[in-house]
């Protein structure tokens, strides 16, 4: 008979190959920075949040932290190297103006988790306690993560069209957060399971009302989904999504 924890590492791994391909869908944005060789306006925020995210769940992931955590910082740490590398190439084509932003911002972010891990290696002294530092520090990072792509969500309403919603990258983001919450409550963590449980709703919300405006919304609406579609199908879908 299959026990629980053997499960937990199934689901874990299934959750590592979803969220890697999360982690890589900026790939092609950043193909097309390179060919043109120019970030124009795109946003770095969204890749300084998610190595922000990634470096705390790393983290919260180490044995000193939080046991039995393997699969929480083999993918955060994964994730944390590409978000450094679409930084980097951000970098290297950016004006500097652009660069000095993303310096400052960077700084802050290594500043604010020095004082973090600090805190948490020096004033706790048990699993139970750092986890729940580490682990509140990580559930506000991650819901801010997670709901970042509901702004499009009003720009569809506004609009009548999915035309701006890339549909697999709201589905894979909503099934990331179900086999998150299944591996949260095989061995009960109420950090992964918090904020993994806000995504999978907000990733709810976002299949809705796409389902909703595909089919209800504007005239040009479903023509454009399914171009939108046709061409994810060929690479995966931008992430950028400031």
């Amino acid at each position: 008979m299959v026990n629980t924890e053997t499960i937990r590492f199934i689901v874990g791994v299934i959750g590592n190959v979803i969220s890697f391909f999360l982690f890589a869908s900026p790939i092609p944005t950043f193909w097309k920075i390179i060919k043109k060789g120019d970030v124009e306006e795109f946003s770095p925020m969204p890749y300084l949040a998610a190595s922000m995210n990634c470096v705390l769940w790393v983290f919260y992931g180490m044995p000193f932290v939080h046991p039995h955590s393997t699969l929480v910082w083999t993918i955060n740490g994964t994730g944390l190297f590409l978000e450094l590398c679409y930084l980097s190439t951000y970098l290297r084509f950016s004006n500097n103006q652009q660069r000095m932003k993303v310096f400052k911002i960077f700084a802050v972010e290594v500043a604010l988790f020095a004082i973090i891990a600090a805190t948490a290696l020096l004033g706790f002294h048990t699993y139970t306690s750092r986890s729940m530092v580490v682990g509140i520090v990580c559930v506000i990072f991650g819901v801010c993560m997670y709901a970042s792509p509901l702004t499009i969500v009003r720009l569809v309403i506004k609009t009548r069209s999915v035309k701006y919603m890339p549909f697999f990258l709201s589905l894979a983001s909503f099934l990331n957060g179900i086999i998150w919450v299944i591996y949260a409550l095989l061995r009960f963590d109420p950090y992964i399971l918090t904020g993994n449980g806000l995504g999978t709703l907000f990733g709810a919300i976002q299949l809705i009302v796409y389902a909703y405006y595909y089919f209800f919304g504007s005239n040009e609406s479903k023509e454009e989904a399914e171009l939108e579609m046709s061409n994810s199908r060929v690479q995966p879908p931008s992430r950028d999504v400031a």
